[in-house]
C-alpha cells in the first residue's frame, strides 16, 4: 500500500482509508461484531492505517467496535474521530442538534479516548460547524487537549474556506474533510485552493457517491427504510436513470485502463492531489480489495483532461442530501 502525507503535519497514512460508519450505523443489517473485527484486521493486512468513525455513529457503537478491533495495532495505526452533535439524553440514535461548546467537546474527547481504547487521539475532527459556538472557541479547546497530550491532531469537516483560515489561526488545522467525488466537486471552488495554500490534508468522504459510482447500482435497485439512500434526492429511480451517463464515462475509461468504475472514480481523486487521502466505506473483503486496487491505476494527464471534458457536458440530477 502507497502511504501519503496530511498535510504540513507530517500524519502519514495509507493512501486509502476506510470509513467505519456502515460496520454499526446507517442502513441494516449492519454488521455482526465478530465479522466486522475480522474484517477490519484484514484491513490491516491489506495496508491500511486510517480508519474514520464518529461518537455519533451508532452512537458510541462504531468507536467501540473500531476501538476493540484495532487495539492489537496501537501505534501502527490512525484513527480519526469526531466531535459536534448533542446526542439524544436516552442515548438512542439521532441527536438534538450541533454542540461544539468547548465543554462538550472536552467531553466527548474524553469518552472517546477510552472507546477507542487509546492514550491519544491520532485526529479529533469537529463533525459539523457549530453556528452557535465560534470557530475560535472550537479550535482553542482542541488546542488545549492537544497541549494536553489527549489530542495529537485537529480536522474539521464539511467547513468552509473562512472558517477554516480562522480555525487555522488558533490551532493548525491538520485535515479537512468533506464530500468530495466526480460528482460533487463544490470543494474545488474554495476550499481545496485554501488547503493547499495553508498546507492542509483533504479527506474526501462518499468517495464514490455512496455507492453510486460503484457501477453497481441501477434503476431498479431498491433501499431498505433503514438505508440513508432511501431518502436521498440522487437515488430515486428517475435520478439513477438520468446520472447513468456518469457510470458509463467511468466504464468507458475504465475498459481502457482494465479497472472498475469505482477503481476510476478513485484513482481520479488520487491524482487531484497529493494530500487527499479518500475513505471509502465497506464492509466486504471484495469491495475493500477492489478499492485498493484504485491505487495501482495509473491515470495520465490526457485521462484526467478527457475524464473532466466529459463530466463538465453531464447535469448530475439530484442533490446530494
Amino acid at each position: 500500500m502507497q502511504t501519503r502525507i496530511l498535510g504540513n503535519s507530517n500524519l502519514k497514512v495509507s493512501a486509502l482509508g476506510l470509513g467505519c460508519m456502515r460496520m454499526t450505523f446507517g442502513d441494516k443489517p449492519i454488521g455482526d461484531t465478530s465479522e466486522m473485527i475480522e474484517f477490519l484486521h484484514a484491513a490491516v493486512d491489506r495496508g491500511i492505517t486510517f480508519f474514520d468513525t464518529a461518537e455519533v455513529y451508532g452512537p458510541f457503537t462504531n468507536e467501540e467496535l473500531v476501538g476493540e478491533a484495532l487495539f492489537p495495532f496501537r501505534g501502527q495505526v490512525v484513527i480519526a474521530t469526531k466531535f459536534g452533535f448533542q446526542l439524544n439524553a436516552d442515548g438512542s440514535p439521532g441527536s438534538t442538534g450541533l454542540n461544539s461548546r468547548p465543554v462538550r467537546i472536552k467531553q466527548v474527547a474524553e469518552a472517546s479516548l477510552k472507546r477507542l481504547k487509546v492514550d491519544a487521539i491520532d485526529l479529533l475532527y469537529q463533525h459539523r460547524v457549530d453556528p452557535n459556538v465560534p470557530i475560535e472557541d472550537v479550535a482553542g479547546a482542541v488546542k488545549e487537549l492537544i497541549d494536553e497530550g489527549k489530542v495529537k491532531h485537529f480536522g474539521l469537516s464539511e467547513a468552509s474556506a473562512e472558517i477554516i483560515r480562522r480555525a487555522h489561526a488558533i490551532q493548525p488545522v491538520t485535515v479537512v474533510q468533506s464530500e468530495y467525488s466526480l460528482w460533487w466537486r463544490i470543494v474545488e471552488q474554495e476550499v481545496l485552493p485554501t488547503c493547499e495554500e495553508l498546507g492542509i490534508g483533504f479527506v474526501p468522504y462518499s468517495p464514490l457517491g455512496r455507492g453510486y459510482l460503484t457501477g453497481k447500482i441501477d434503476e431498479s435497485t431498491t433501499f431498505d427504510s433503514s438505508d440513508l439512500r432511501s431518502h436521498n434526492p440522487r437515488f430515486t429511480p428517475e435520478a439513477i436513470k438520468a446520472n447513468q451517463a456518469v457510470i458509463d464515462l467511468l466504464a468507458r475509461i475504465g475498459a481502457q485502463k482494465q479497472a472498475t468504475p469505482a477503481q476510476i472514480a478513485l484513482a481520479w481523486l488520487l491524482a487531484q492531489s497529493p494530500w487527499i487521502v479518500p475513505i471509502p466505506g465497506s464492509r466486504k473483503i471484495e469491495r475493500l480489495e477492489e478499492n485498493i486496487g484504485a491505487v495501482h491505476v495509473d491515470l495520465t494527464k490526457g485521462d484526467l483532461q478527457e475524464i473532466d471534458a466529459a463530466i463538465s457536458n453531464i447535469t448530475v440530477l439530484g442533490d446530494r442530501y
